[in-house]
Parts: structure tokens; C-alpha cells; sequence
């Protein structure tokens, strides 16, 4: 005979009514979570594949944060680098003008004042921030103004070469900025030129002009035959002397070239035409120093700044004057559309990393809502299956609270 004690009976029917009301609360929790695995223990094998569902969707989600930032830049350098074009074009334009004949010196003085305007405002395009405050063409250095004016004025560049580049997916990455040296500085010129600097040490803050090539075949022929920078130096005398700062070449017997400095008085050295602004130094003090850099390249900031000088500077009328004023239009048109090309072939590259960033967004798109149907098919609550559930463990549960009630109050003292 088993014989069953009044502890059994209670421990029994509570046991399973805590099993009952478990189960309630578990399916409770379902619906009011939406997830049919809330914990490990609801299905181990479901809770593994959904945390490495979770981590994919992380991955993917980061890359595409990536993909959207690296569309952004690229779609604003695209739009900044169409509006320099618009600049450039509307100088061409004023340089066509300038060609005429016909003008007057204040006619061309007018020219170079819209000129001026023009190339502030190129040069508030090239130093165009992004949302985070940095120079998009600065390269690595993006908390560095791109380009910025020299003791002199002229507009250089201050950045480096870096080109920064962003992973937006697995081994898939895509450059999302471009330096200003490569875009807007390092243009072909239609003949060998050069670019005037003046060093930031000068006392006083003596400057030098931009210059021009006045006389381009003497130019050309000092240029190929030593390929040299030369420095110009002006001492306490008031005189100044035209040497060779480097070359290949032996050294030139010509040089040094002297001269009496005259501030704003046109120097005229080997085809090339500048001023230098500025007072001699005391004695004792350094000489000012300036540097004639020569170069088969210009930058498109230079090639302004010379039309303005020429427009400005060159006396028509002097002995070869017209000459020099009319390769100067000449050489500038061809720069300006040199410059222009130069800004298209960005254009177009930016364009083919523009189409690789989108397919990737389609691909990352696509994994995002084929990896969420896995996992809601994993982890959602069926919502009918769910509250059918409720319903029958809620009675269930109901008719064993009732059932135990009765139970509980059996005795065999009542069989007495």
C-alpha cells in the first residue's frame, strides 16, 4: 500500500503549479517582447545562430554607416569641384575679352578687377569644409586650410598628398577625399613658366608680384638649357643679385645678375618680368630674400594671378609689349583649359567610386533584410500561436489552482 503524506500532496500540487504559472509567464513575456527567444534557454540552438545574426547585421550596419559617409563626401567634392569649373570658366571668358584689341587700359583694369573677385572666390571653393569642419582637399591634414595666401599674397597650398580612403565592406574600400595639389596645382602649362615666392623671414614683410614671362623664347631657352630656380637677394645697398638656387647643369658663368632695387620697379631677368615691394634692409640685418621657381607646371590660382599682373603691368605700347601681352592671353587660355580638364578627370573618377559605393549600398542593403528574415523567422513570436497559447495555460492553470484548493482540503480524519 503507498501511502501518501499530507507534505507529498501540498509539495506536489505546488510544484506543478509553479510549473504552470512558469510557463504563463514565459509566453506572457512573448507576446508583451514580440521575441519567442528572449534567453538562451528558450532554444540554445535558436539563441546561437541569432547572436551571429545579430553580429552580421552589426557588420552590416557599420558598413553602411561607412557607404552613406563616403557617398556624402564624394558627392559634395563632385558639387564643389563643378562649381571651381563655373569659376574657371567665367575667367576664360574674361580672358577672351581681354584678347580684344580694342580695350583700353582702364577697359582691362576692369577686367582684372573681376579677375580679383573671381579668384577669392575659387579660392573659397577650393577651401570648402565638410560636416565635420574639415578642409575637403587638405589631404591627411584636414584641420589645415587647403590653400592660403604668402607674404606676397599668392594663393598656395598648404596640405599634404594624402588621400584618405574609408572599408565599406569586407577588403572593399574607396577613396573619399582628393588632394588640392594634385587637382588644382600640379596643371600643365601651354609653355615652362615660373612662380615668384618671398620669404616669410624678409624684414618688414617685403613682397614680390606675381610676375609674367614677357619674353617667352628667352625663357624657354635659359629653362632648357639648366631646368634652375634662382634667388634674389637684395642687400643693405639698395642693390640686388639674380642667382642659380640648383641645377644639374654646371654652374652658370653669367650669374650672379646685379642691379639697383627700386621698390614696385619691374625686373626684367631672363624673359621674366616682377616687382619687388619693400625697403632695403638696415645694415647688419639679412638680405631679402626671394626665390624664381620654374616649372612645366602651374597651378590654376598661378595662372590668375599672372593674367591679373599682365592686365595690370604690361605696357602695350613698350618695345615688344603687344607681344607679351598677347602670349600671355594665349598661354592663359590654354592653362585655364588645362586647369578645367584637370578638374573633369577628378570629376569623372569620382563618378566611378560613386557607382562602386552605390552597388555596394545594394549589396549591403540586400544581406541587411535577407540576414532580418532569418532572424525574425528565428526569433518572432507567432503572435496567434502565442495568445492561443496564453489562453490554454491561463485555463489550464486555473482548473489546477482549483483542483488543488480542493485537494488541499482532503484529510482522512474526514473517513472517521
Amino acid at each position: 500500500m503507498i501511502r501518501i503524506s499530507s507534505q507529498q500532496v501540498f509539495s506536489g500540487g505546488i510544484n506543478r503549479l509553479q510549473d504552470l504559472n512558469s510557463g504563463l509567464n514565459k509566453t506572457s513575456e512573448q507576446i508583451s517582447t514580440g521575441k519567442r527567444v528572449n534567453r538562451p534557454s528558450d532554444d540554445p540552438v535558436a539563441a546561437a545562430r541569432i547572436l551571429k545574426l545579430d553580429q552580421e547585421l552589426g557588420r552590416v550596419e557599420t558598413y553602411q554607416r561607412n557607404a552613406q559617409l563616403a557617398d556624402n563626401r564624394l558627392k559634395q567634392e563632385e558639387s564643389t569641384l563643378g562649381s571651381a569649373i563655373d569659376v574657371i570658366q567665367r575667367v576664360r571668358e574674361l580672358t577672351v575679352q581681354a584678347g580684344n584689341g580694342s580695350l583700353s587700359a582702364n577697359d582691362r583694369q576692369s577686367l582684372a578687377s573681376e579677375m580679383k573677385e573671381r579668384l577669392g572666390q575659387l579660392a573659397n571653393i577650393a577651401n570648402t569644409k565638410d560636416a565635420s569642419g574639415e578642409f575637403i582637399f587638405s589631404g591627411f591634414q584636414g584641420n589645415q586650410q587647403a590653400f592660403s595666401q604668402n607674404v606676397s599674397g599668392d594663393w598656395v597650398y598648404q596640405g599634404d598628398e594624402g588621400q584618405r580612403v574609408l572599408e565599406i565592406d569586407d577588403g572593399v574600400t574607396v577613396p573619399i577625399s582628393d588632394h588640392g595639389k594634385g587637382i588644382f596645382v600640379d596643371v600643365a602649362a601651354a609653355e615652362p613658366t615660373f612662380f615668384a615666392e618671398a620669404a616669410s623671414s624678409n624684414v618688414n614683410g617685403a613682397q614680390i608680384s606675381s610676375g609674367a614671362v614677357v619674353d617667352q623664347d628667352a625663357f624657354n631657352a635659359a629653362y632648357a638649357s639648366s631646368k634652375i630656380d634662382y634667388v634674389v637677394e637684395v642687400d643693405s645697398s639698395g642693390a640686388y643679385a639674380i642667382s642659380s638656387r640648383n641645377g644639374d647643369g654646371p654652374p652658370d658663368p653669367s650669374l650672379p645678375e646685379v642691379g639697383t632695387f627700386v621698390s614696385g620697379e619691374p625686373i626684367v631677368f631672363r624673359g621674366m618680368q616682377f616687382e619687388i615691394f619693400g625697403d632695403a634692409p638696415e645694415a647688419g640685418k639679412p638680405p631679402l630674400n626671394f626665390t624664381l621657381k620654374t616649372a612645366q607646371k602651374q597651378s590654376v590660382f598661378t595662372t590668375v594671378e599672372k593674367l591679373i599682373y599682365g592686365l595690370e603691368s604690361i605696357d602695350k605700347s613698350a618695345a615688344g609689349g603687344q607681344q607679351a601681352y598677347d602670349d600671355l592671353i594665349a598661354n592663359s587660355l590654354t592653362n585655364l583649359d588645362n586647369a578645367q580638364e584637370s578638374i573633369v578627370l577628378k570629376q569623372t573618377e569620382l563618378g566611378g567610386r560613386m557607382n562602386a559605393v552605390e552597388s555596394t549600398q545594394s549589396f549591403l542593403e540586400d544581406s541587411s533584410v535577407y540576414s532580418n528574415e532569418i532572424r525574425s523567422q528565428l526569433q518572432d513570436v507567432d503572435y496567434a500561436e502565442a495568445i492561443s497559447n496564453l489562453s490554454f495555460q491561463s485555463f489550464v492553470l486555473q482548473a489546477a489552482q482549483q483542483s488543488f484548493a480542493q485537494v488541499s482540503r482532503l484529510s482522512l480524519f474526514d473517513r472517521l
